[in-house]
């Protein structure tokens, strides 16, 4: 980043803060700062120049949730219930049989047949389970799968606790979530957990919590882009000085942001383009990403309200589950990440690996965050590698095809 673009993030941070004075004058900059936080960057990016109108662009984006098949795969529903009473929204979709009908299974010696694998997808920060698109479709009637919503994002509830006593969100209370979720739709069998960026978090907290459970029945796990601790020291791709603002404006920007929401989605939507640009930064790193794609990402984003955004981001800070690892060690492990992540960059991905030396490490050139849309066939491929060790999956069984995150030439 040039000196001008770290000059022009830190008038975003500091512009912003002293908007809690003016809030009507200032929620341009204020939905600014939102669309950076929504993408997990913590604050400040350069802007880009717009070639565009306006106008051209709000009937582009429109063209492209009419027309975008992101995001429009759905499953058996069903319902979960937290600790606290949240309810948790997750979809099933069960294995296919060959045929088109049930096979007849024959018993011997009264036993049943095995229960099938379940994996479990758990999404990231300001996502929702659609952000696996590209994998469910892909495994969609080769093997049993459960995609979930945390608290307060997709078609789950709010969390009761943030909402009625006011409480922190934890990356504990995540794993509890997610438990919660396992017990409701995959109460027997063996399990696959699958977690990027916050859903990652989400599996190493339930380790941690239940190691029971993954001693008892868990039979892999793949890490995506996520990050056992230290998120504190990640820089987003900031100069030290624009970082070190940041983490001093952020915190109670977000708290003050987070009580005014209403008029901060105003200030979102007014930002769009801008917003759009940010996301697009700080979730890709290729520069030929499909526009379909992008907007996908856009969309899971902006549907996130501020007051989440909010409540969610000092969990980050306090996160630190290394110990928990240990749990997996015994285990077959995909620990795979983007090159590119701004988010919880690559080094935090070989981190996890170094303490897991039997993991498989994948590292994916020209991948950032959201490296599951960019470059779906490698996350799709390795896990479909993993599933198959883990003996999820039979060795012949193909998985369908999972699309190009790749724009085409018109």
């Amino acid at each position: 980043m040039s000196e001008s673009s770290a000059e022009a993030a830190l008038a975003v941070a500091s512009a912003t803060g002293a908007a809690a004075g003016n809030w009507r004058r200032a929620t341009g900059i204020a939905g600014a700062a939102i669309g950076v936080v929504a993408a997990g960057a913590a604050a400040g990016v350069a802007l880009e120049r717009m070639t565009v109108g306006r106008g051209m662009r709000k009937k582009a984006r429109l063209a492209l949730d009419s027309a975008g098949p992101y995001g429009s795969l759905r499953g058996m529903p069903g319902k979960a219930y937290a600790d606290d009473g949240t309810e948790l929204y997750y979809e099933v979709d069960e294995v296919e049989p060959e045929g088109g009908s049930a096979p007849r299974r024959r018993r011997l010696f009264g036993r049943k047949a095995p229960l099938p694998v379940t994996v479990v997808f758990s999404h990231g920060y300001c996502l929702s389970q659609d952000s696996w698109h590209f994998q469910r479709a892909a495994l969609r009637g080769v093997v049993r799968t459960v995609h979930w919503d945390q608290r307060s994002h997709g078609r789950s509830g709010r969390g009761v606790r943030q909402v009625q006593d006011g409480v922190p969100v934890d990356i504990d209370q995540l794993g509890r979530d997610l438990k919660a979720v396992v017990d409701a739709a995959a109460p027997e069998g063996p399990l696959v957990f699958v977690g990027h960026s916050m859903g990652g978090m989400t599996v190493m907290a339930l380790a941690d919590q239940y190691p029971e459970l993954i001693r008892g029945r868990v039979v892999a796990v793949a890490l995506v882009g996520t990050s056992s601790g230290r998120l504190g020291e990640v820089n987003f791709g900031l100069p030290v000085a624009g970082v070190n603002a940041v983490r001093r404006v952020l915190p109670g920007l977000l708290k003050a942001l987070g009580q005014r929401a209403e008029l901060v989605e105003k200030g979102r939507q007014a930002t769009a383009d801008l917003f759009a640009g940010i996301i697009k930064r700080y979730s890709f790193a290729s520069r030929d990403v499909d526009p379909a794609v992008s907007r996908f990402a856009e969309r899971m984003i902006e549907a996130t309200p501020i007051d989440v955004v909010a409540e969610f981001y000092p969990a980050f800070t306090d996160h630190d589950k290394t110990e928990a690892l240990a749990h997996f060690r015994d285990l077959p492990v995909l620990v795979l990440a983007g090159i590119g992540d701004l988010v919880t960059p690559s080094e935090h991905s070989e981190a996890i690996a170094g303490l897991l030396p039997d993991a498989e490490l994948v590292l994916v050139p020209d991948a950032g965050h959201l490296v599951m849309l960019e470059h779906p066939e490698v996350v799709t491929d390795r896990l479909a590698d993993l599933l198959t060790r883990a003996g999820a999956v039979p060795a012949g069984a193909t998985v369908g095809g999972y699309g190009s995150s790749t724009a085409q030439p018109g």
